[in-house]
């Protein structure tokens, strides 16, 4: 017996369904929108830190941010890894096992999150002056850093759900929390730097605050009668199902890590060749690049539990039919975001940097240069996800490592060489570019086994 997903109010759209193309937008379309509002949570505080705190506190925010967001990737790896799980299991027909599995990973994240925030609280000035902050910036590092790790357990639950609703049949409510939780954080920011004037610990309290919510609210839903497919309850250990779960998330773990091991790299190179303002002009660029990468991953992990479903279910023609319609919307998506992204590089530096011209230049050129690897980046994210949601852990963590680690590090390294700062912007390009041509062999070579 196979379970629908009888439960979800996107247009009565079942996981059971054959999906076309704009059954596939609509089902996909909550995520996307989840993970851009996700997004802002950064790109709020960077406004406020950059117009109204400072030019040094606006640099200790995106220096320290890849730190943060190593903590909370965890999320994502048991979000992303217990989706592909989950939904196979319902595919299956396994309705208590498919609760039970989803309780198990909810209380096992939340664990994880408890010991990182302590961790992360203890060695988070240390790793900072490793990196080479040192007066101002490291003191600012720290106290911003510090707040948000106070959140990290909660933080952890958000990435967590952002991919589980989707399994539950509910993408839809998981936007609305994700956008109210992104509202609370615009507002929360503007009150307590405006308003309070606290300053940079007022946006660290602001980017807190709405993570509780974003972690605290889905849980008390899952925990109490409910309509979507899962529900929160009793379980019983499964060393087994963890590590499968760990295993199908690891790429988007190593992924998460990957890149902000990157970003760390990015800023020490950025410091020698272009100084600090190198570093506020990157954070511009990665502010951006998250909202517009939120479009590609929040469609990966949509149509994550649709993949999953199909290969519980053995219906390969819908499975080839995802796959196939995926990559064209992709294309679609990508060509767009290159376009806005060429189009708005100027209105956007302004947002952040409009106050110092020789900050506006430089992100400006960065952001002329960085547009190109939207051309490419959206291919892999979903290679990767494909592969996690046909429960290949290591397939998908192959391309996610080759792209966010490898690639990356040894294009910025490598071609500062040849371009100085135009070189480290090239890198990016370069790094998914090389990321679109290693997704497409595995895509050929996995193709007979998983008869996609």
């Amino acid at each position: 017996m196979r379970i629908k997903n009888t439960a979800s109010k996107n247009g009565s759209i079942q996981l059971s369904d054959h999906f076309t193309y704009r059954k596939l937008l609509r089902y996909t379309f909550p995520s996307m929108i989840m993970l851009v509002f996700t997004s802002i949570y950064g790109v709020a505080d960077g406004f406020f830190v950059s117009n109204f705190v400072g030019k040094t506190q606006f640099t200790a925010v995106n220096f320290i941010m890849p730190f943060l967001l190593i903590l909370g990737s965890v999320g994502f790896m048991f979000g992303t890894g217990g989706s592909a799980l989950i939904s196979k299991t319902i595919g299956e027909g396994k309705k208590k096992e498919a609760d039970s599995l989803f309780s198990l990973i909810i209380y096992t994240s939340a664990f994880f999150g408890l010991i990182l925030a302590v961790l992360g609280f203890i060695f988070i000035r240390p790793l900072a002056a490793a990196l080479g902050a040192q007066g101002e910036m490291l003191a600012y590092s720290i106290v911003y850093g510090r707040i948000i790790i106070t959140a990290i357990p909660a933080y952890v639950l958000q990435y967590e759900f952002q991919c589980l609703f989707a399994a539950a049949g509910k993408p839809e409510l998981g936007l609305s929390v994700t956008a109210a939780a992104g509202i609370l954080n615009i507002a929360l920011d503007a009150l307590f730097i405006l308003v309070f004037r606290w300053g940079l610990a007022g946006a660290a309290a602001a980017t807190a605050g709405s993570q509780f919510a974003g972690g605290i609210l889905p849980l008390l839903y899952f925990a109490g009668p409910n309509s979507s497919l899962l529900r929160l309850g009793r379980t019983h250990f499964d060393g087994g199902a963890l590590l499968k779960t760990c295993a199908n998330g690891s790429s988007e773990l190593m992924s998460n890590i990957s890149m902000s091991i990157v970003s760390m790299l990015y800023n020490a190179q950025l410091l020698v060749y272009a100084g600090e303002d190198g570093i506020a002009a990157y954070g511009v660029l990665m502010y951006v690049s998250l909202i517009f990468q939120g479009i590609f991953i929040g469609y990966s992990v949509g149509a994550a539990p649709v993949t999953g479903y199909h290969y519980g279910a053995q219906n390969h023609a819908e499975l080839k039919g995802i796959l196939k319609k995926s990559l064209v919307l992709i294309s679609i998506f990508a060509v767009i975001m290159f376009t806005a992204s060429s189009a708005l590089a100027r209105p956007l530096s302004v947002i952040f940097t409009g106050y110092d011209e020789g900050l506006l230049n430089l992100t400006v050129r960065g952001f002329s240069i960085f547009s190109y690897s939207f051309l490419f980046s959206g291919f892999a994210i979903f290679a990767s996800s494909f592969f996690t949601a046909l429960n290949n852990g290591l397939v998908s963590a192959s391309i996610s490592f080759l792209r966010t680690f490898v690639f990356q590090a040894a294009a910025v390294l490598i071609f500062p060489l040849f371009w100085d700062v135009d070189g480290i912007w090239m890198s990016i390009a370069a790094a998914e570019l090389l990321s679109v041509i290693t997704s497409v062999l595995f895509l050929r070579i996995n193709r007979k086994k998983y008869q996609y």
